[in-house]
């Protein structure tokens, strides 16, 4: 398909306009002008370009990409090396940050609660550019139980801040490095938030809001988001896909 069309169903689909960035959302990097094959993953890194160009790839498509608000602009280094290999091998990039966190049916949000199998699921109307999602467990289960209930859906066992013996039935979430708001999680009375990462002072805001924290894992939490996406294009335009989960304890 043309690139041109894909983007602009990219930026439709995912109610690109609708959020304020920290990246460059869509194209970032211009490769050839019709795609056939995408290759997905959750970070541009040099493992998933090295990846995507044994595949043969047209297209890359993340959810990290580059070009981050306050980072040093020079092309050198790591990200000379990254962006020449896509230009040498006229490999498009495209990436999608929370346009893809938010979005109501195959968003890294979305689809966390699925994996986990959280019912009730909804954004939070009017917070955090409706990124802090609420849900419920199917039935109450202690924090310990539900650590493990997350480590085992998620293949990584997560940090579990707070009172570890708390009865819990209601959940708050943001995928990624959102553990900061756990404040705002706390003010609907939710019985935990989980997250990617964890900071000092979650510790002690866990403990002082009688919330329990999940650190779930940036990465673990956000690796679905992007593979769903590309097998709605694959679906929808009849590309191929490939989604490469290029490993990541963080």
């Amino acid at each position: 398909m043309n690139r041109q069309e894909l983007l602009d169903h990219l930026q439709d689909f995912l109610s690109v306009s609708n959020y304020q960035d920290y990246a460059p959302n869509g194209l970032q990097i211009e490769g050839k002008a019709t795609i056939s094959k995408i290759v997905t993953g959750v970070t541009a890194c040099q493992a998933l370009i090295d990846a995507a160009i044994a595949e043969k790839a047209d297209a890359i498509l993340v959810h990290h990409g580059f070009f981050w608000k306050g980072e040093d602009p020079c092309i050198v280094g790591i990200k000379q090396k990254r962006i020449q290999g896509l230009l040498n091998n006229n490999i498009n990039l495209l990436a999608y940050h929370l346009p893809l966190d938010g979005h109501a049916t195959l968003g890294n949000n979305a689809r966390l609660g699925q994996v986990l199998g959280l019912t009730n699921m909804a954004a939070i109307s009017g917070v955090a550019q409706g990124l802090v999602w609420k849900g419920e467990l199917p039935s109450a289960m202690s924090a310990v139980a539900f650590g493990e209930h997350i480590s085992e859906r998620l293949a990584r066992a997560p940090l579990v801040l707070g009172d570890h013996q708390k009865a819990m039935k209601t959940v708050a979430w943001c995928t990624g490095g959102a553990q900061d708001y756990i404040d705002i999680a706390a003010r609907f009375g939710v019985d935990a938030f989980i997250s990617g990462e964890a900071s000092e002072r979650t510790f002690h805001t866990a403990n002082e809001l009688d919330i329990v924290y999940f650190g779930a894992g940036h990465h673990a939490t956000e690796r679905y988001g992007i593979e769903a996406l590309g097998e709605h294009l694959a679906a929808t335009f009849g590309l191929e896909h490939v989604f490469i989960d290029i490993n990541n304890p963080v």
